[in-house]
């Protein structure tokens, strides 16, 4: 009865389904001193058309894998027999558990036995060897560090890359400015010949073929109408035009001016909305643009006056005046409202991070879970039977036991319940669950806390660190308390986490009472949540 009874508490507290145990696990010894080797052997018997998969560890648990052996083949009949070994170690004394390690056979997971193993210090024999006092304290050494170098390299490697391409661009120009021109209508359309002679387009450069465009353009209407083209904007050139249409009395089109403004906005939205045009569109813009160059010229007069000549250019100067002292005033109040905002942000989180630390401004700012969970409002509840009474942030939910246990450790129990909040991939976790059973019968404590460190293990986690003590409740009421660290596997996006547990068990003459608690570690609130619901915890005798 009593050896039912450790299997059914096995069954209970790790809730794993019953399967046919095809994997034998044994070690080389359970003692050994620092830094020596476990052999921890992995046998399993198979026929000859069964794949089997030993896993690729680094780590078993809080062990480090210092040899990974070749898998030896025995054939047996029409079975094989294959064993694998891993060399295990660990450099601090201590006891420690290998847990289970998952072996797929013909891709169907089987579990290994987890083994407990206790590792020694090395004594030293002070007679036999001379001793040395402690050396001083070095002190580090204080500096950037060699990021600096990396920093350096990089920026000497993009000067160099800048120089070279301001080089390469300066000499491709340095042909075309070399050559003088007898007219601005000749230079204009030499440019325009020598553009096409670039194949910017072919070679994806819409950028830069629409700047060069529209500066052909431009210098052509301030070489021959004196207009600041250069300096203006496509609106302001526009009007210009027309203004020096009109006193210089040109015979110009309506058309011409619009295809001109077209061009020019079409230039605009390439250089600054990254705008692509189709490639029969840049064509037919730069006919455009040669067009309206040999529309101009022609429409220019032959003589006009010094005073026209100034007159039109102090117009042009005078609006471009307004335009940039508007555009000024407009920048000024943008710059003072922003810097305005910045400094208030800045001083205020400034004010709270001296009074009251950079993580509450973290927490204040951008939220913190736990630290909601800590201060909104408690629930005090009794949870299954025998019950347990615990204060928690957020009230436990009643979970379904019957499609945990199988039927024949079922058939042990007079009544199960399991509440819980939350879950192992989040910040905070929390369970109670209850037991009676039908006779009476002597509880094994430290063998349901391993059953809990196996169910822990299936639900993703790993290299857990196991400590043990004497736990008692604020009624006196004695049980077994189970911490440590641990490191949890996200399955869904293969990232992981460090975490901290607790454990309490507790047995009646026919009951169990067990309360885990789970968070991530470092976590300060979920340490304070811990405390206070551990604290609270009251326990009541099963009823009958």
């Amino acid at each position: 009865m009593k050896f039912k009874l450790y299997i059914f508490l096995l069954l209970f507290s790790t809730m794993i389904f019953a399967q046919q145990k095809q994997v034998e696990t044994s070690i080389d010894t359970t003692k050994n001193k620092i830094g020596a080797e476990f052999k921890l052997t992995l046998k399993t018997v198979v026929s000859s058309k069964s794949k089997v998969v030993f896993p690729k560890l680094k780590n078993i648990g809080a062990l480090e894998v210092i040899q990974s052996y070749p898998v030896d083949t025995v054939k047996k009949d029409d079975t094989y027999e294959l064993i694998k070994k891993y060399g295990l170690t660990q450099f601090d004394s201590g006891k420690y558990v290998i847990p289970s390690i998952k072996i797929l056979i013909d891709k169907k997971p089987y579990l290994t036995d987890s083994i407990r193993v206790e590792v020694a210090n090395v004594k030293v024999d002070t007679l036999q060897q001379k001793m040395y006092d402690i050396k001083d304290i070095t002190p580090a050494e204080e500096g950037l560090g060699d990021w600096w170098k990396y920093l350096l390299a990089v920026v000497v490697l993009l000067a160099i890359g800048g120089g070279v391409y301001w080089f390469v661009k300066k000499n491709q120009k340095k042909k075309i400015e070399e050559e003088v021109y007898k007219t601005p209508i000749e230079k204009a359309t030499s440019l325009l010949n020598n553009l096409e002679q670039k194949e910017l387009v072919q070679k994806g450069e819409i950028k830069e073929y629409y700047s060069e465009l529209t500066d052909i353009a431009r210098n052509y209407i301030e070489e021959a109408i004196h207009i600041p083209a250069m300096e203006s904007t496509t609106s302001e050139l526009i009007q210009a035009i027309r203004t020096a249409s009109n006193k210089k009395k040109m015979t110009l089109t309506p058309e011409t001016v619009e295809n001109l403004e077209r061009v020019l906005r079409q230039a605009d939205l390439v250089k600054f909305a990254k705008s692509k045009p189709l490639e029969f569109e840049i064509t037919e813009d730069r006919n455009k643009i040669q067009r309206v160059i040999l529309t101009l010229d022609n429409a220019i007069p032959t003589e006009v006056t010094a005073e026209e000549e100034n007159e039109l250019l102090n117009e042009a100067q005078r609006q471009k005046q307004i335009q940039l002292q508007l555009k000024k005033q407009r920048n000024k109040r943008i710059t003072i409202a922003a810097a305005s905002v910045v400094f208030l942000v800045f001083a205020v989180t400034t004010f709270f991070i001296a009074t009251k630390g950079f993580k509450f401004v973290i927490d204040n700012v951008f939220g913190n879970q736990s630290k909601e969970l800590l201060e909104g409002e408690w629930v005090k509840s009794e949870y299954g039977n025998p019950g347990v009474l615990i204060e928690t942030p957020k009230v436990l939910k009643r979970m379904d036991t019957q499609k945990v246990l199988p039927k024949e450790a079922m058939a042990l129990l007079k009544e199960m319940q399991f509440f819980a909040y939350g879950s192992m991939l989040e910040n905070f976790y929390i369970t109670v669950s209850t037991s009676q059973f039908k006779n009476p019968t002597e509880i094994d404590l430290s063998k349901a806390l391993e059953g809990s460190l196996k169910i822990i293990e299936l639900q993703g986690g790993q290299n857990i660190i196991v400590k043990q003590e004497d736990f008692q409740t604020n009624q006196g009421i004695q049980g077994v308390k189970g911490y440590g660290t641990m490191t949890i596997l996200n399955p869904v996006d293969k990232t992981s986490i460090k975490a901290y547990y607790e454990i309490l068990l507790f047995k009646q003459d026919q009951g169990l009472q067990q309360i885990m608690i789970l968070h991530e570690e470092g976590d300060t609130y979920a340490n304070d949540i811990t405390s206070r619901i551990l604290n609270s915890v009251e326990l009541k005798k099963a009823s009958n």
